[in-house]
């Protein structure tokens, strides 16, 4: 199967507040009967989208999604206070409280698939099962890799425009530079950072060049947020040990997984999947031969099903 699931609209939503600055998004939809599982979205700072309900059977599965602090119709909008992988694995238990379930199936897809795998560390015992797609373990040489050298050697006329914000004596810092601007009080310069720097990650998402891809991330409102809260994260290291995925790949051993990939993946690198599943080997491992990044290509979308459906015959 390499189609969504029909469009379903959402049961119910609400806003959770989670601390004294952040007000989440939540909603539900498919069978409130069915197993639950939880959808993060990428970024961190793009927010959840309503064809994510679609990657999963609604006649079986209960399907969360929220937006994550900053993000989406999370408020306040980008903002980074009290914004840390810490506080959303704080918060993703605060979700599953708020509607009473006692543990779930957790899917993500890029800074979604890190999020995923960190909660699940952090809570094994609240996790029935992991999907998760686009690897992103949070580490330096991943970052290093999109924002400052090795990525750019594959679109490079994409790549002079992420350069243009920042001036060329800062040029051997990116990251550092990108963030000095998205935090700064020159808006006019604010809004330049962020364009650029989302339309950068936009333009190379796909296999084929996706305009509804580059249209979603370079509208200004998803602009700021992912700009901003990805650069907040991307300086702190993520807010975790380098490698701390790996390194704790044993406490995932008993938790039915499936691991999708893109062969092409200019984003996140095949590597750091390949390296997820020989330290976690009892997950399924799944490369998608013609395709990147984005969950949208028809390969991946194929993949996610199945290892829904796959998932679902492993709990029963």
């Amino acid at each position: 199967m390499s189609d969504l699931y029909p469009a379903i609209l959402e049961n119910h939503h609400f806003m959770l507040k989670v601390d004294d600055i952040h007000d989440l998004y939540v909603e539900e939809s498919g069978s409130i009967d069915g197993v639950p599982v939880v959808y993060l979205h990428g970024g961190p700072g793009t927010g959840s989208s309503a064809y994510q309900r679609r990657f999963f059977d609604p006649e079986k599965y209960r399907i969360i999604l929220f937006d994550q602090r900053g993000a989406g119709r999370s408020t306040p909008h980008a903002d980074i206070r009290n914004n840390t992988t810490q506080d959303l694995i704080a918060d993703m238990e605060k979700v599953r409280e708020a509607l009473n379930i006692k543990n779930w199936v957790v899917s993500g897809g890029s800074w979604g698939s890190t999020l995923a795998l960190a909660y699940a560390q952090a809570h094994p015992e609240r996790v029935s099962g992991l999907i998760v797609r686009g690897i992103f373990l949070g580490t330096k040489a991943e970052i290093n890799w999109f924002y400052q050298e090795g990525a750019n050697r594959f679109f490079p006329e994409y790549w002079e425009d992420y350069l243009t914000p920042i001036p060329m004596a800062e040029r051997s810092d990116m990251l550092t530079a990108y963030h000095r601007r998205l935090n700064g009080d020159n808006e006019i310069a604010r809004m330049g950072a962020a364009k650029a720097w989302s339309t950068w990650e936009g333009r190379t998402l796909s296999l084929q060049p996706s305009p509804t891809m580059l249209e979603q991330f370079s509208d200004p409102h998803t602009a700021l947020s992912v700009a901003c809260i990805e650069s907040h994260y991307f300086v702190n290291n993520c807010f975790m040990e380098d490698n701390q995925i790996l390194n704790n790949a044993d406490i995932l051993k008993n938790i039915p997984g499936y691991i999708v990939h893109g062969r092409y993946d200019m984003i996140c690198q095949l590597q750091h999947a390949y390296d997820l599943h020989k330290a976690w080997p009892n997950a399924d491992y799944f490369v998608v031969q013609a395709a990147g990044h984005t969950a949208m290509e028809p390969g991946i979308i194929s993949a996610l099903i199945k290892a829904g459906n796959d998932m679902l015959r492993k709990l029963a």
